[in-house]
């Protein structure tokens, strides 16, 4: 091998030495309706709510709130820090004292369209058992994509923007915004202590954070936010965890 050839080998042979000793990184992915492994702590952000950080790590708004000790009507602020993991404390904690400023104002929701009609607040409270009565299907269409359980954590189901996106069942709205991603404009509907229901890439949100909802209302319209195609993102969680709706859901004719 003559001297150029040795210079070059040497020369590849470092390239190859360096490209080794860099640290490799896989990409970060964000993929539709994965639950983000739960960092030790979080700190709130404007438009969360606790449900809603519950929501995005999987886990159970009740011991989320019992770990944080944070009382029901379970109210965060912005900049406030919570744990995620570790054991509650012995005694629950009472709410900070917060004195108005643009920082310590209790969490509201990001802003996202909604219909000029007033808003539905007369039906019943949120039952405490476990058991919903009957779940109605929250959409007519086609379900393009089923639960896995692992990446996919509820069902889509096709149709036209502007289709009416039904409550499943009675219950309460604890999050309407698109503060997760993934979801695009997004509901989620408490029926009891156990069940959330939750309704993602809508168009339109015709219902509000506290509001009451009665079972089959019109609660937002499909759309396509935050994906590629009209359609509803349609999740049933119980305990903190997703279930597969199917399972729930009256077969269809």
């Amino acid at each position: 091998m003559g001297r150029w050839g040795r210079r070059w080998t040497w020369l590849l042979g470092l390239l190859l030495a360096a490209c080794a000793g860099e640290p490799t990184q896989a990409p970060v992915e964000n993929r539709h309706g994965e639950i983000k492994r739960a960092p030790d702590r979080y700190a709130v952000r404007r438009g969360d709510t606790l449900y809603s950080i519950a929501f995005r790590y999987g886990v159970d708004y009740r011991a989320l709130a019992r770990l944080n000790g944070i009382p029901s009507p379970y109210t965060i602020y912005p900049g406030q820090e919570l744990r995620l993991s570790g054991k509650p404390p012995s005694i629950a904690a009472k709410a900070p004292a917060k004195t108005p400023s643009s920082t310590s104002a209790p969490v509201a929701s990001a802003p996202v369209t909604k219909a000029s009609s007033p808003r539905v607040t007369t039906t019943s409270p949120v039952k405490s058992n476990s058991v919903v009565d009957a779940w109605r299907w929250p959409t007519r269409g086609t379900v393009v994509r089923k639960f896995t359980g692992t990446t996919h954590k509820g069902i889509d189901i096709d149709g036209r923007a502007g289709d009416p996106v039904l409550a499943t069942a009675a219950g309460t709205v604890v999050y309407a915004g698109s503060g997760i991603v993934g979801y695009g404009n997004l509901l989620i509907v408490k029926h009891n202590q156990n069940y959330l229901s939750a309704y993602g890439h809508n168009q339109r949100l015709l219902v509000g954070e506290g509001d009451s909802v009665k079972a089959g209302q019109k609660i937002a319209e499909k759309g396509s936010s935050a994906t590629n195609s009209v359609k509803l993102h349609f999740e049933i969680r119980r305990d903190g965890k997703p279930v597969d709706p199917l399972k729930l859901l009256p077969r269809q004719g």
